[in-house]
């Protein structure tokens, strides 16, 4: 069962964060940038830009240097110092960005009803029920009445027993419980995603939910889907997306004056 203290033990331990980054779990799409605009900003391009981003458990910046272009605010929270220490200086130029570190479940040192999405890709899945629990309660609070929080979190508590430990996910969880929580602390879900992991497979081992506050103006109920060809997604982007990485971005700064996305992700 991957608890909070699993989490600090992994990710803010023995994990070679130093080694790769966490850019190996991008592998399938062929690396980060080929998943980012083939695969996750699809999903988020009627969000993005945004005003302010809170990111949970950015890592090393996989998606960060992603999200720093499109947002005039951002705030990274993770369990790790290490992480915390990498980020303030690989986006040290950022000058609209700050990384903070938290205990694995708390988001106290965020301004609530300041954020126009609140993300979490690759990092959620790792986590119990309690913890979503809490997390969705305070993101709630951080967003403003327009916001929307994009989470990617476990499945597994709705498939059979014998899936369970796949891949640390947290067994508590599923896709019906974080409705549930949603609804329950106040929020609006929007849209879920029920996706497989892992190739080949064809249990819907994660999701991926939207969800705003309550007074949020989209639709009365969330659009459910089960999605088993996630995986199908990445094999495509691989072989098609991918060589277009390759290209030498032009080396412009954004509009607001800040390093180009690609300088960031090549620090």
């Amino acid at each position: 069962m991957p608890d909070i203290e699993w989490n600090k033990a992994t990710f803010a331990g023995s994990f070679d964060w130093r080694q790769t980054g966490g850019e190996e779990w991008s592998d399938p799409w062929g690396g980060s940038e080929s998943q980012w605009f083939g695969s996750l900003y699809p999903r988020l391009h009627r969000v993005l830009p945004a005003g302010a981003i809170l990111e949970i458990a950015p890592g090393f910046g996989r998606w960060t240097k992603f999200l720093l272009p499109a947002c005039r605010m951002y705030v990274g929270v993770d369990l790790s110092h290490e992480c915390v220490a990498a980020c303030s200086q690989r986006f040290r130029d950022a000058g609209h960005a700050r990384f903070v570190k938290n205990d694995g479940s708390s988001l106290a040192d965020v301004s609530d009803g300041k954020f126009d999405l609140v993300f979490s890709f690759d990092a959620l899945v790792h986590v119990e029920r309690d913890v979503m629990e809490n997390y969705i309660r305070q993101i709630l609070r951080k967003l403003v009445p327009s916001g929307l929080a994009f989470l990617h979190h476990s499945n597994v508590a709705a498939l059979p027993a014998d899936v369970e430990k796949r891949g640390a996910r947290g067994a508590s969880v599923s896709g019906d419980i974080v409705l549930n929580i949603v609804d329950r602390e106040g929020g609006k879900a929007l849209i879920q995603e029920r996706i497989c992991w892992g190739q080949p497979s064809s249990e819907l081992l994660d999701c991926i939910t939207i969800f705003g506050r309550h007074e949020h103006p989209y639709g009365a109920s969330p659009i459910v889907t089960d999605n088993r060809r996630f995986m199908e997604e990445a094999v495509i982007i691989r072989e098609t997306h991918a060589p277009y990485c390759q290209i030498p971005a032009t080396p412009l700064a954004d509009c607001q004056g800040r390093p180009p996305l690609y300088d960031w992700a090549r620090r």
